[in-house]
């Protein structure tokens, strides 16, 4: 492994989740498997490396007001608590253990799957809802994010995979009256304290590598800046479906 292959996967991965919302876990993990580093470190690095570069992420985007803090506030009643529960749950079977790091992968695998999906057919999940159900009143939406944010913090706490694409497709289908740039800002916003909080927790546990996090961050706080400044300025791009057949080819390979 190069000095450089750290920080310019950090480069990669920071650019696509600032124009996108999507890829933090759903990339860098898989990417830190497949360099040979064990899941759980993966993991609970990757959570940090989130943490810290959504943070930069939401300074931009918010910046650019494409942050809605309500619906931050509603994500984030559903997924503190929900990730604290789990990050319980884990110190109590033993994050290292071999039960625990199949789980992990396997947890892994099908986020990554379900992520794959929502970006492939995100426009005909959507179009489905709105038929069946109608656009979601403010109450229903309310709760509805909330328990959003609550899967979101299981999947995120044992997988790092999922507030991304699979935040961002959940936020489309609640708010449909909100353009695209401030729906990828506030699942941005939101995943900093959901990752910060499961980072701390896996830190905890003893599965961050701070060495490894100092070199992904080198390349991925340039990449967000330079991805979440161009996001508001640009129409969608064929970012999505490349990255949505990595995460069926990467996902499949870890559930199969």
């Amino acid at each position: 492994m190069t000095s450089l292959a750290f920080p310019l996967s950090g480069l990669l991965v920071g650019l696509v989740v600032g124009l996108t919302g999507v890829g933090g876990g759903s990339l860098m993990t898989p990417l830190l498997l497949a360099f040979g580093i064990h899941a759980h470190t993966a993991v609970g690095t990757d959570l940090l490396y989130a943490a810290a570069t959504k943070s930069v992420g939401t300074i931009v985007h918010n910046a650019s007001n494409t942050v809605d803090w309500r619906i931050v506030r509603r994500l984030a009643v559903g997924s503190v608590p929900a990730t604290l529960i789990t990050l319980l749950l884990l110190s109590h079977v033993g994050a290292q253990s071999p039960a625990v790091t199949h789980t992990i992968t396997l947890v892994l695998g099908i986020a990554l799957l379900l992520t794959a999906a929502s970006i492939f057919g995100r426009r005909m999940l959507i179009d489905w809802v709105s038929a069946r159900f109608g656009e979601p009143s403010d109450a229903r939406a309310a709760w509805m994010t909330t328990l959003s944010g609550a899967i979101l913090g299981v999947l995120v706490s044992l997988s790092s995979v999922g507030a991304g694409a699979l935040g961002v497709t959940a936020l489309i289908i609640l708010y449909p009256r909100i353009r695209l740039a401030k729906i990828v800002g506030s699942d941005i916003a939101h995943a900093v304290p959901l990752t910060l909080i499961a980072g701390a927790g896996h830190w905890i546990l003893g599965d961050v590598n701070w060495a490894l996090l100092g070199s992904l961050l080198i390349g991925s706080i340039p990449g967000i800046l330079i991805g979440s400044y161009l996001a508001p300025r640009l129409p969608e791009n064929g970012l999505r479906p490349v990255l949505g057949a990595i995460l069926l080819l990467v996902g499949g390979k870890l559930v199969f």
